[in-house]
């Protein structure tokens, strides 16, 4: 089955562009468009896409405002957000992981970046490598506590090992990288990952480096 997406961006050239490149594959649908927030929600509900491709800066509700509520809690939609920024250091990309996107694409990258994001993304996994969440989060490190809050009880969840890799995917390694550093292979890497997401009820990588920083387990600006 084509994996169904929809479009968010408040220009119509733009999205006549993206849906240009994703129906050219076979495996992609593009399901139906919106120029704001409120009418991404409410395509989201009418037309439940896999995928939804989610510009940040519009009017009447910003792509931040409506990720949270397609992805937050209580939503069992199957529908997963890409967002889509001018800018790699976008401040409010930040708070759209937070928010809960599945990870973020530069609206310059080339096409075959765009198709390969939403197939990632439409499998559950996070679109973006880990060391640009924290090359993020270390950027605007002001957003995020200042690490003398108390430790968060689901920490304690967690076994000593499933930590030590909770932390590494928040300095931005890689699962083989990861398998290297703890001299394990990467199917058990994959399963620690796993059992964090569990654990902590976080949907992907991306989520799990937010909590890292959050948490104060990983300080920003520190050394990777």
């Amino acid at each position: 089955m084509a994996i169904r997406v929809l479009l968010v961006d408040d220009q119509p050239l733009l999205r006549t562009g993206f849906r240009m490149i994703l129906e050219a594959e076979p495996d992609l649908a593009v399901v139906g468009e919106a120029g704001d927030g409120l009418q991404a929600l409410d395509q989201v509900r009418a037309l439940q896409p896999d995928v939804v491709l989610m510009d940040i800066r519009m009017p009447r509700m910003d792509g931040v405002e409506a990720t949270r509520q397609i992805t937050g809690p209580g939503r069992d939609g199957p529908a997963k957000v890409l967002v889509l920024t001018t800018f790699d250091l976008d401040e409010y990309v930040v708070e759209a992981l937070r928010a809960g996107a599945s990870g973020f694409l530069l609206k310059d990258a080339p096409a075959v970046e765009l198709v390969q994001a939403i197939r990632v993304v439409a499998g559950g996994e996070a679109m973006l490598a880990p060391s640009i969440t924290r090359r993020l989060l270390d950027k605007y490190a002001v957003h995020l506590p200042s690490g003398e809050e108390r430790v968060p009880d689901s920490l304690g969840t967690l076994t000593e090992r499933e930590v030590e890799v909770l932390k590494l995917v928040a300095k931005g390694l890689s699962n083989a990288e990861i398998a290297a550093d703890l001299f394990v292979s990467e199917t058990t890497v994959k399963t620690h990952v796993g059992h964090v997401l569990t654990k902590l009820g976080l949907r992907d990588r991306v989520q799990a480096a937010v909590y890292a920083y959050e948490s104060g387990l990983v300080r920003p600006g520190a050394a990777h």
